[in-house]
């Protein structure tokens, strides 16, 4: 396991009540693991925690092979963090802030003009990060976390604020890193991203995970098990709904498949948001 987390508790100074409490789960190498739940929920505070910023936990946090409290910052050799809010130097450039933080790093980086160009930044490396729209931002932030070509990273909301196309660019990186071996720790409350990228996702509310599973089995679980066909008759749209149990025998079903117009077939298939209320009773907000 690349990341592996035992009962985590965790509370802010000052505070009286946790923020985390009793987190257990684990990560495995190539995986992309999702954090789901509502702004509040604890999602980043694990995540800072993970990636070492946070410290004074109590449970085992393992990272890397390393209880992260006991490693030295040579851990983030391996490890590369992009947060949600965008932490650049606004005077400089595009180019003159991955080269900084390039600089930072023993080992070998990836080239930071590359890095532009796969998010479509090349143009705009010389411009000031100050004159920057915040996609344009997120983007460059984004890129700053794969200059170490980490092992393990962390990815906060990696698509907020950017444009369609934008955002499909970013997920598709995503998943080519994943491809090539790197573990990631996605948190966010966008249900697209995490069924679109994640291989299991945790739903986190009020400092609790309350299911581990993959996107495929909640929504096989949680789903309504039936069929429903969307179908033109005399002129207007008529709808059917049929239970998905032996529908190939089902004579109705199968009359309408081959005599009618039809528009629209649709599994009772709940999204990920649909699951999560069910199950926690909140809302993503």
């Amino acid at each position: 396991m690349m990341i592996s987390v035992a009962k985590l508790n965790y509370t802010y100074p000052g505070n009286n009540a946790p923020t985390l409490k009793e987190l257990s789960f684990s990560i495995a190498r190539g995986e992309i693991f999702g954090f789901l739940g509502p702004s509040g929920a604890g999602k980043s505070t694990t995540q800072k925690i993970i990636n070492g910023v946070l410290k004074k936990y109590t449970g085992s946090v393992i990272v890397y092979a390393h209880e992260i409290s006991q490693t030295d910052n040579s851990i983030y050799e391996h490890i590369g963090v992009a947060f949600e809010f965008p932490n650049l130097y606004t005077k400089f450039t595009a180019l003159e802030n991955l080269k900084l933080f390039r600089s930072l790093y023993r080992e070998k980086t990836a080239d930071p003009e590359t890095l532009l160009e796969m998010v479509g930044l090349a143009d705009d490396a010389n411009t000031r990060v100050a004159f920057f729209s915040k996609g344009m931002r997120m983007r460059l932030n984004f890129v700053r976390a794969l200059l170490n070509n980490p092992e393990i990273l962390f990815l906060d909301e990696p698509t907020a604020g950017l444009d369609p196309v934008n955002a499909k660019n970013i997920k598709n990186i995503i998943l080519d890193l994943q491809k090539r071996g790197t573990t990631i720790f996605l948190t966010t409350h966008n249900m697209t991203d995490a069924n679109e990228l994640c291989h299991r996702v945790g739903f986190l509310v009020d400092g609790q995970l309350t299911v581990i599973d993959s996107p495929r089995n909640l929504k096989l679980l949680h789903s309504s098990k039936t069929v429903s066909v969307e179908y033109l008759l005399n002129g207007h749209t008529e709808k059917k709904v049929f239970p998905i149990a032996n529908i190939g025998e089902n004579d109705e079903f199968l009359n309408i498949l081959k005599t009618k117009s039809i528009e629209t077939i649709h599994t009772g298939e709940a999204t990920l948001e649909d699951i999560f209320i069910k199950i926690t009773g909140r809302q993503l907000l």
